[in-house]
């Protein structure tokens, strides 16, 4: 026994072998690398290998259909029901797996707000995996405050426990179960250690609209003035990398509440993709890269120098590090400020024909709240050969639990009652598609993020694309005015107007799940195809 409130055994783990508890960054490095999980780098990040699995397993994931959530969980592709008997006796299963076995716990938080910060213990069998967690989530600086920890949510990660498909329902060996009645993540198959951080996330995207509170998919920061900027997107489309700004306090570059009070990181850490990461684009990133305690996750490294190359996607087009906040000079200590003045909504159009940036009305901002849009390109998944539309509703369809309509009406009531400026801003492509035009110049959107920001975007003229139905500033500073305009970036007009009308029938398609909830004006305020 270690004295402490809630002992492992409360979960049905008897007879582990050793149980590291709540170690540190030095401690869990020595573990790593004792235990052959990781390799130092020359600058001080340990780099660790994820393979076969570089990212997460969404069509693994299945969420235990029991009475005290069912009515409130959005069933179907996303939220895949699995039998409570079912859990139960893989669950049982797993935890006599564990005996004798050599464990890493960390009693963390999620929620830097007080009044909604959940209580989570995270039970890995990698050491690795416990640094990634003790990065990710907000750390008890007190020993004796941590030996009171009650958690409120489990998760037990366990890469060499392997489901039976035919036995306990799951789709492959890989599986990641959510009983919200026991408050349990089961995480067994795979070695991606993004799976704990996104099951806590879709945790709390079911607990806080029960609360009142909208979790969002999305970076926050907040000017001299207190000015809270949020910035929405999918994997990709730069979250991060905007967020990131040496002129503004970072709140947290990936999950968010939105309460009575203002906005709360969940986190204690970032997890920024890494592949071509430039120290000229992204100095504040790169910098963590050259850092003791920096985890990075299946980036090449140089096996002389021991210098890792984040231009090489040798392993996966998803290479990743993590860090905690404090890494960043401008981080805000406390992960909360006040209500939003801005809220950008980020996509990386692959067909190269949306607006660099545009201005949107509430109801536009629903739409595109509920449309998600951004498109993947060749590389960034297996069998993906040219640019696809991805429609993934809130920004994070896969972690979303309620109907989206639920998370909508959070978000529209509070862009109402604090009057938030909304901007959908496209860091894709320009002069055309993938594959022939280039890539939105990060110096001109982060141009154009800052004369958002600062105001300097609402004395210009503006006009209204005919297609996407968006309105369109005419100048930016530090912004060619070619650039605002896609159209004039073409080679072709009428290629462009082509690949725009096909795009906005895509987005037309894709609504047509949300016009028996949506408003008149909401759907009014889409593109518009023909």
């Amino acid at each position: 026994m270690s004295g402490r409130k809630v002992e492992l055994s409360a979960l049905g783990i008897q007879n582990p072998g050793t149980v590291h508890w709540s170690l540190g960054v030095s401690a869990l490095y020595e573990q790593a690398i004792r235990r052959g999980e990781g390799a130092l780098s020359a600058d001080g990040p340990i780099v660790c290998i994820t393979s076969p699995h570089t990212g997460r397993s969404p069509n693994d994931k299945f969420v235990v259909k029991e009475a005290s959530s069912e009515a409130h969980v959005d069933w179907g592709k996303v939220n895949r029901p699995i039998d409570p008997a079912r859990f139960d006796a893989l669950h049982a299963r797993m935890m006599k797996a564990l005996e004798g076995k050599e464990l890493f716990v960390q009693d963390v938080y999620a929620g830097a707000d007080p009044a909604y910060r959940l209580p989570v213990r995270l039970i890995t069998e990698k050491a690795w995996h416990s640094l990634f967690v003790h990065h990710m989530f907000i750390n008890e600086p007190d020993d004796k405050v941590r030996l009171q920890h009650d958690p409120q949510f489990t998760v037990v990660d366990i890469p060499s426990f392997k489901a039976n498909p035919a036995v306990d329902g799951t789709r492959s060996e890989t599986f990641i179960l959510l009983n919200f009645a026991k408050k349990l993540v089961l995480i067994g198959g795979t070695n991606y250690a993004g799976e704990m951080k996104k099951s806590i996330f879709t945790v709390m995207n079911y607990l806080l609209p029960l609360r009142d509170t909208m979790p969002m998919h999305c970076s926050a920061n907040v000017g001299e003035k207190g000015d809270v900027a949020l910035f929405f997107g999918l994997s990709g489309t730069g979250k991060t990398t905007l967020s990131s700004d040496p002129h503004r306090g970072l709140i947290g570059d990936d999950e968010h509440g939105w309460s009575a009070h203002g906005v709360f990181n969940f986190e204690g850490g970032c997890y920024a993709k890494t592949i071509r990461l430039s120290r000229e684009a992204e100095p504040q990133i790169y910098a963590t890269t050259e850092r003791f305690g920096t985890l990075i996750e299946n980036v090449v490294m140089d096996p002389v120098t021991r210098k890792p190359d984040f231009d090489s996607d040798a392993i996966t087009e998803n290479t990743r590090c993590a860090y905690p906040l404090t890494f960043i000079d401008n981080a805000v200590p406390a992960g909360r400020a006040g209500h939003p003045t801005n809220v950008v909504m980020l996509t990386a159009d692959a067909y190269g024909v949306l607006p660099p940036i545009a201005r949107l009305s509430p109801e536009a901002a629903m739409y595109h709240f509920l449309s998600g849009y951004t498109a993947k390109v060749a590389g960034t998944e297996r069998g993906v050969k040219e640019p696809s539309a991805t429609f993934s509703t809130c920004f994070g369809a896969p972690f979303m639990v309620w109907d989206p309509n639920v998370y909508a009406k959070l978000l529209g009531e509070r862009i109402a009652k604090h009057k938030s400026r909304v901007w959908l801003v496209n860091t894709g492509w320009t002069g055309g598609p993938y594959g022939v035009g280039s890539r939105m110049k990060i110096a001109h959107t982060r141009a154009m993020i800052h004369a958002a920001l600062s105001g300097a975007l609402d004395n210009v003229g503006y006009e209204r694309d005919p297609i996407f139905n968006l309105d369109v500033p005419t100048s930016c500073p530090h912004v060619p005015v070619e650039v605002l305009t896609p159209r004039n970036t073409w080679k072709d007009p009428a290629a462009y107007d082509a690949q725009a009308k096909n795009l906005a029938q895509m987005f037309v398609d894709n609504f047509r799940k949300f016009e028996a909830t949506a408003s008149p004006a909401v759907k009014a305020a889409g593109p518009i195809a023909g």
